[in-house]
Formats: C-alpha cells, sequence, structure tokens
C-alpha cells in the first residue's frame, strides 16, 4: 500500500469501481465517477503531539470505525454549509520504517473521502490538488488519559505532561474512543504529522481545567497535612484528599497552612493577653 510521508490529503481524483460502491452506500442516488471526486487523508496517529498527548493502538481502530460516514469540515466550525466532503473508508496502516517519539513502531489512520464535483468545489479540489489544502485535525471523545509513566490516570496520579522522569517523557495516553464528530481542514494540527484535537467541545476543555485545578488542590492539601500531622503518612493523606470536593479541599488548605505557618516560623504554643484575637490565616490555594 502507498503511503505519504510528505503530505497529509492525498488527491486521487476519479474514483475506481470499488470505491464508487461504497460512496453509493452513503449517497441517496447511485452516482456517476465523473461526479465524484475522491482523496486520502492521513487522520491521526499514534505518535505524541504537541500537547503531549497520543491514542493508543486500540483507540485507532476504533476510530476507523466511528469515521465512516463522518463529515469534513473547516476549522471545526460545525456547520451544515461548511460540510464539504465525507469518509468512505479508513485503514490502520502500520508503517514499518518509521518510529513513534518513544520507539513504538508507527501507525496511523488514513481516511478516503469523497465531494461532489460542483462549481461551488472547485476552488476546493484545486486546493487539494495544488497541495494547499494538506493538514488535518480530528475533533473525538475518549473515556480516559492513561499516564505514560505509571499507567494511572492522568488526573490522579503525581506526573505531568511534558516532564521527564528517569529519562522518559510522561505523555497522556487517549484511550477508549466513544464518538467521532468531524474531521477539519486546518491551518496548525496538534499532531506533527496529522494533527488531532482531541475534544473540539468548549465544555470538555473546561472539564479538564476543572480536573487539572482539584488536583493541584488534592496535592496541596495533602502536602500542608503531611507537615502539620507527619504520623499520618503521605499514602493516607493523598487517599483522603482524593475523596474530597473543592470547599473541603480549600478548608482543610486553610486550616493546615495555619498549622503550618506556627510550626515553621517557632510560634510559642501560648500566647498572652491576645485570647480573644483570632490567627491571620493565608487564604486560597497554591494553583499551579
Amino acid at each position: 500500500m502507498e503511503i505519504s510521508k510528505d503530505a497529509v490529503v492525498k488527491a486521487i481524483g476519479r474514483p475506481e469501481a470499488e470505491d464508487l460502491s461504497l460512496i453509493n452506500q452513503l449517497a441517496r442516488r447511485e452516482l456517476e465517477p465523473e461526479e465524484v471526486y475522491t482523496f486520502a487523508v492521513r487522520l491521526c496517529d499514534n505518535d505524541i503531539d504537541r500537547d503531549f498527548e497520543r491514542f493508543d493502538d486500540m483507540a485507532l481502530d476504533q476510530l476507523a470505525e466511528l469515521f465512516l460516514g463522518v463529515s469534513g469540515v473547516f476549522d471545526h466550525q460545525w456547520s451544515a454549509r461548511g460540510q464539504t466532503a465525507r469518509i468512505y473508508r479508513t485503514e490502520v496502516v502500520t508503517d514499518g520504517s518509521v518510529v513513534t517519539a518513544d520507539g513504538r513502531p508507527y501507525k496511523f489512520l488514513k481516511g478516503w473521502a469523497y465531494m461532489m464535483r460542483t462549481a461551488e468545489n472547485a476552488d476546493l479540489i484545486a486546493e487539494i490538488d495544488g497541495g494547499i489544502k494538506r493538514e488535518v485535525s480530528v475533533g473525538c471523545a475518549v473515556e480516559k488519559v492513561i499516564c505514560s509513566i505509571c499507567g494511572e490516570e492522568l488526573e490522579d496520579c503525581p506526573h505531568e505532561k511534558g516532564q521527564e522522569y528517569d529519562g522518559q517523557v510522561c505523555a497522556g495516553v487517549l484511550t477508549g474512543v466513544t464518538d467521532a464528530y468531524e474531521w477539519s481542514f486546518v491551518a496548525v494540527p496538534a499532531q506533527r504529522k496529522a494533527g488531532v484535537i482531541k475534544s473540539a467541545r468548549k465544555l470538555e476543555d473546561e472539564a479538564r481545567l476543572g480536573r487539572r485545578y482539584l488536583k493541584s488542590l488534592r496535592r496541596e492539601m495533602a502536602r500542608l497535612a503531611g507537615i502539620a500531622e507527619p504520623e499520618a503518612g503521605h499514602a493516607l493523606l493523598e487517599r483522603v484528599a482524593d475523596k474530597l470536593d473543592e470547599a473541603e479541599l480549600l478548608g482543610l488548605i486553610k486550616l493546615y497552612r495555619g498549622k503550618t505557618d506556627k510550626l515553621l516560623t517557632g510560634r510559642p504554643q501560648l500566647s498572652y493577653g491576645e485570647e480573644g484575637q483570632e490567627p491571620e490565616i493565608a487564604d486560597g490555594a497554591y494553583l499551579i
């Protein structure tokens, strides 16, 4: 099988009989070869991207099934007017001549797409043929992001994406694909060879930020509690912190910060003439 490494989008042109049969399974009427323009796209791969994330091999297989029949748009703008092409065939390809950044066999998801040869699409077809339109990105949803260092869910483990641990760079492994929204022509994809947006939904981005915020609160609470009550043990404190919500964490951070301030500054345990005064406690949490 031909594998293009120089371009994400490869023009094919007129479909062969086998491809036209697959296309007509998606069309509402039988299309003729001269009505249709086809091209191949490298949708996504298993290499570490600019966000220090990667799909696992099972996720590529799942995406191959989910992207059948999915529309292509521009810059992830979900509108009927922006729909230009549709995926009619997919395949996970292994390139034995390439390895990923962390030394694994390189695999990518290849898709074949078609569009109608209309006056409105003439400019886009010319840009694909001329190599102007070539970068693509996909929008999908996954169940988990696993830490490549320890194998735990990234939001619950102590490692950070992009940081190096004993010579190994931490990456988030995307696993358990639940949906494929769309694929899109873009200027700069997240993946170096294909580009991928793991979720095109703003709410999912906000949820990710919320998980990171809670993770930082739990770390800070366990750290301060460990200073104030070293006999408790760090592992126990981490397990306790994992069960608390934001309000509980902020309250305990405030409490333990007050205790650690007294310990670290060597304040006297007894105060004279100040029984009615409340100790000053710094408010808020340490955020990363």
